[in-house]
């Protein structure tokens, strides 16, 4: 039998919402539209605005409230950033006018934008497999820490991110005891949301978890991928944490056993 993937944003936004455990960690997301964008920006300053189909960060953009540090009377102004670009918008109508070019007539959703902590001064997020196990249980497998690439508002490796381990990259911010509660906390959302899910989509084997840490420490979900990419893990020093990746997904046939 065919492992599940699930490609619509909202589906699952909306599949996890209806767990208050779960919904406590999901940023407010809605349908995209010009009315939605500014009550948003009105309260948040900063949202992320993405297709509801689509990896990669592909088409991903970030709007916020843009005021001039020179001239500090003058009105704010709408910040538009895509790719390594950006432009300033003088108004609402304007700064959705350009959106509208460059989705057409894609669905597209609009979420509330997260602070990231940052690795020199570049913005990152946590990857976090979670997989089913040869006993039919859900386990967190891996993490991995993803990387923005100067001037880009995405961590995906295919959009120019690095990959680190993530004692790397919270090992400045926690103590070791801080540390261990969060990853006891990730691990556990792991498991939370696979199980949840898969209440909906019962043939799922396997997600990506794409978590955000504020600067309160503070975990935040993107995004869930029920198509994760494997390949980074082998790049974890630990190699007994691909042996088991690797393992859990032959046993549900997502991989072929080697020879």
């Amino acid at each position: 039998m065919a492992i599940q993937r699930v490609a619509s944003k909202w589906e699952k936004t909306k599949a996890l919402h209806k767990k208050e455990h779960i919904s406590l960690y999901i940023p407010e997301t809605r349908k995209y539209s010009i009315d939605q964008m500014q009550e948003m920006l009105d309260t948040y300053e900063l949202v992320y605005i993405k297709p509801d189909r689509g990896t990669y960060g592909i088409g991903v953009m970030c709007a916020d409230i843009w005021r001039d540090d020179i001239d500090e009377d003058a009105e704010p102004k709408f910040r538009l950033q895509f790719g390594t670009q950006s432009e300033i918008h003088p108004n609402i109508e304007s700064l959705h006018q350009s959106i509208e070019e460059k989705i057409g007539t894609k669905p597209y959703l609009i979420q509330k934008g997260i602070s990231l902590l940052t690795y020199k001064r570049r913005k990152f997020d946590i990857r976090a497999l979670v997989q089913k196990t040869p006993n039919n249980t859900w386990e967190t497998t891996a993490f991995i820490g993803r990387i923005a690439a100067p001037h880009r508002i995405v961590t995906n490796h295919h959009s120019g991110g690095s990959v680190l381990p993530i004692e790397d990259l919270l090992g400045p911010y926690l103590t070791p005891s801080q540390f261990l509660e969060l990853y006891k906390e990730m691990k556990n959302l792991g498991v939370h949301v696979a199980s949840e899910l898969s209440r909906k989509y019962p043939r799922l084997k396997e997600i990506g978890l794409d978590l955000a840490i504020d600067e309160q420490y503070h975990i935040w979900i993107l995004e869930v991928n029920t198509k994760p990419a494997l390949f980074p893990f082998k790049w974890l020093q630990d190699k007994s944490i691909y042996k088991k990746v690797r393992r859990y997904a032959v046993a549900y046939g997502r991989l072929k056993s080697a020879k």
